[in-house]
């Protein structure tokens, strides 16, 4: 049995739900860009497959020149665990709160990989 291309952490690290924060603020007032990373905080941990979260959210992969995915492959290619990535689901699509990059690095190596997450 191989080892899997990209190894994640067993759950969110904490400062991602601040940089979910953070973004959604930019999109939202600041009481329901807290209600939003509230609910991921309380959502079960899944696992979607890199190009559904793609579509979804209606975003295309992250070139792997991006900065922020060359990081994280330096970081996988370094040893380190990745951090799962927080989903929202809004009435307008649903929308990649934090981990675009590493989304985009999931699937720039296999878009059919299984990537953590916690939707909220």
């Amino acid at each position: 049995m191989s080892k899997p291309p990209i190894t994640w952490l067993h759950d969110v690290a904490e400062h991602d739900y601040d940089a979910a924060y953070n973004y959604l603020s930019l999109k939202f007032d600041e009481e329901r860009a807290g209600d939003i990373v509230g609910r991921m905080k309380k959502a079960k941990l899944t696992s979607r497959r890199a190009n559904d979260i793609l579509r979804a959210t209606g975003l295309a992969a992250l070139p792997l020149t991006d900065p922020g995915v060359k990081r994280d492959l330096l970081k996988l290619l370094g040893g380190e665990k990745l951090s799962p990535v927080l989903v929202c689901d809004q009435k307008a699509g649903a929308d990649i709160a934090d981990g675009y990059h590493r989304v985009s690095l999931a699937y720039n190596i296999d878009p059919f990989m299984s990537v953590p997450l916690r939707l909220g």
